[in-house]
């Protein structure tokens, strides 16, 4: 027998060699039909494996990420198995889960294909889900693995090959289609009811622009079509609501191929909306007691080897700047946080000063490979609303909790009311991809969750999501339309004060290492803003509005009242343009609707006369004929409410 402890903490004897679909059937009948893989020490596997050993079991269904990316996983084999009997001869590179779905990625050889080819492929697909072939897993040496691949001529398969160890490789099978595979899978193609390709990509091999580029096909699928209906009508929604297609119809941002992929340009209204946000959380951050600080957007190869992101993100930066002298090298910086501690360390401290916290709208760059680029939620530029807290151990909890709130305050400010809060714990078992002691990574683990208990914050672990240097509390917020993103971070790290030899003098006039925290409400200026504009659809609150009003002159004889009323509500910081074009109110209104400006006023012979305006709202709403003072008041009460 062996002892499995459940995640309530309850513990069952079971017999050696039984499965966690053994145990989910112990439990109830209707568990066991749901079930989809299990966790086993943390370890995702597949639900009909043996375990011969005591372990902690978590068993995953639909309702966890564990279980969607498995199940995704496995139609991703179903897509590969179609495939091969629709197009012999073809070779795989890899086909993972992602966040909402799966991909394959295929090097077709003689045959090309296009978008109008998915449908037979669903339709094979779906032919062979409905056989209920199970899922085999299958050990195999690296010589048999390696065979196998060379009679098949998949190059891809044997790179992957040589990479692994012998005695850690896999195959899994259905049907006839054999794949080089870690795992885990479903138990049965028969799982699956409801499948959609989605579109194709090209993709080079490895994520190298020098190897091979090979065809992606993406794809999702699901238990019900129910949920496959809902799932496409919402990326119909998306489609709607793409901060590429908005941000160009409302000119706040642009790409330019001559300055480089990746690094957006804000056009003027961008750059307000920007300006706005900063200016919000400056004047939070002010309140909070945070020092502004300036950083230079490059920096000594020494300084990131210091901190350890030479090290860690080497790969992901830019090429090194070389200068005249030999062996003096610039990177442009991919952190703010190396810069700000040696900003720290340039002053003597005592214990009476800390906290002590430094703050700054900061540029950052990273080389994102170029497939992987996507309007401003994956740039290679990007601005941080970076700060760098420098505490005590006794403050730590008490300023990790003001943190909290402040962004808690820039969430409900911007109307994400929906969001969850994820304590990103580094993953137990490779250790090795962070720096620091054991003592300092749980010290920094337990006061996260320490704080987060204390003000009430609901909460979920995930192991492995660490930053490399300390834990994180992540907010994930969810969108207008259901989907989770990614955006304020806060962050414990004893190792960069360590690393950087920072002191301040304590009571008993000794030297301290202090603590830092890291925090990013907005995590990127670039990123936030996507989130915000498709969150919002680009009807952005009235207090961060480009432009709050439009004035429309119904013909040129009015365009000097127009000025009058334009400067009356520029007096109140209420700004837009007037639309001094020789086209037609109509169009004038229409164009006004697609820039979605939340007030459009429509001057004339009528409101010259009467020294009033006519007023309408986004969407059509007619507000009638009204003061210039009245539309101000009405403007400036929403502001302030909104802003308070």
């Amino acid at each position: 027998m062996i002892n499995i402890t459940l995640p309530d903490g309850s513990r069952k004897k079971i017999e050696n060699g039984s499965t966690p679909m053994d145990i989910a059937k112990s439990i109830s009948e209707g568990l066991a039909r749901n079930v989809l893989c299990a966790s086993v020490n943390g370890e995702i596997w597949d639900s009909n494996r043996p375990i011969n050993f005591d372990a902690k079991i978590i068993l995953h269904t639909w309702k966890d990420k564990e279980g969607k990316m498995v199940f995704w996983h496995s139609t991703s084999h179903i897509m590969a198995e179609a495939l091969e009997e629709l197009y012999p001869g073809i070779k795989f590179g890899i086909g993972p889960a992602i966040e909402n779905g799966f991909y394959y990625d295929i090097d077709f050889g003689k045959y090309t294909i296009s978008t109008e080819d998915l449908t037979e492929i669903e339709k094979k697909m779906k032919e062979i889900a409905s056989k209920k072939v199970t899922f085999e897993r299958i050990n195999i040496t690296k010589k048999d693995a390696i065979s196998f691949f060379k009679r098949k001529k998949d190059e891809y398969k044997l790179e992957l090959i040589e990479e692994l160890e012998d005695g850690e490789i896999t195959f899994y099978r259905q049907n006839k289609f054999t794949d080089l595979c870690k795992g885990p899978h479903i138990t049965s193609t028969g799982k699956i009811k409801a499948i959609k390709l989605l579109n194709i990509a090209g993709a080079y091999w490895r994520g190298d622009e020098n190897r091979k580029q090979l065809t992606r096909i993406y794809g999702i699928s699901f238990q019900k079509q129910k949920d496959l209906t809902e799932h496409l009508e919402m990326l119909e929604e998306a489609k709607k609501r793409d901060h590429r297609k908005i941000g160009k119809e409302m000119e706040l941002f642009t790409f330019s191929k001559k300055v480089g992929q990746g690094l957006p340009l804000w056009l003027p209204k961008g750059t307000l909306l920007r300006e706005k946000l900063e200016n919000f959380l400056k004047k939070a951050q002010t309140k909070a007691g945070y020092l502004p600080v300036v950083t230079p957007h490059i920096g000594n190869k020494d300084l990131y080897i210091c901190s350890g992101h030479y090290e860690k993100y080497g790969v992901d930066s830019f090429q090194p700047i070389k200068t005249p002298n030999d062996d003096e090298e610039f990177f442009l910086k991919p952190m703010n946080c190396p810069h700000h501690c040696e900003i720290y360390k340039s002053k003597q401290y005592s214990y009476r000063d800390l906290p002590v916290r430094f703050a700054e709208f900061g540029t950052v760059y990273r080389y994102e490979q170029s497939g992987e680029l996507h309007g401003l939620t994956r740039v290679r530029g990007f601005t941080q609303d970076d700060a760098h807290i420098f505490v005590r151990p006794d403050q730590l909890k008490e300023e990790f909790i003001s943190v909290i709130n402040l962004v808690l305050y820039v969430f409900n400010s911007l109307e994400f009311k929906d969001f969850k809060a994820q304590i990103s714990l580094r993953d137990p078992n490779e250790k090795n991809k962070y720096i620091g002691s054991d003592e300092n990574w749980d010290k920094a683990e337990n006061a996260i969750i320490e704080a987060a208990e204390e003000i009430g914050l609901e909460f979920i672990k995930e192991y492995g999501e660490a930053a490399f240097y300390g834990p994180k509390l992540d907010f994930m917020v969810r969108d207008a339309i259901g989907r989770e993103w990614q955006l304020g971070t806060i962050q414990v790290d004893y190792n960069l004060p360590e690393r950087f030899e920072l002191e301040y003098t304590g009571s008993d006039n000794q030297k301290h290492r202090p603590i830092m925290i890291h925090r990013a409400p907005f995590g990127s200026m670039e990123r936030f803003v996507a989130v915000l504009i498709e969150h919002c659809g680009g009807k952005f609150p009235l207090w961060l509005t480009p432009d709050q009003i439009i004035i429309l002159p119904i013909s040129e004889k009015y365009h000097d009242y127009a000025k009058k009323v334009s400067k009356y509500l520029k007096n109140y910081d209420i700004c837009g343009p007037i639309d001094t074009r020789a086209e037609t109110t109509n169009r004038k209104i229409r164009d006004a609707e697609v820039s979605k400006i939340p007030y459009i006023i429509i001057v004339g012979e009528r409101e010259e006369k009467e020294k009033t305006i006519s007023v309408r709202e986004h969407g059509g709403n007619e507000l009638g004929i009204m003061s210039i003072k009245n539309l101000k008041d009405i403007i400036t009460e929403e502001i302030n409410k909104i802003i308070t």
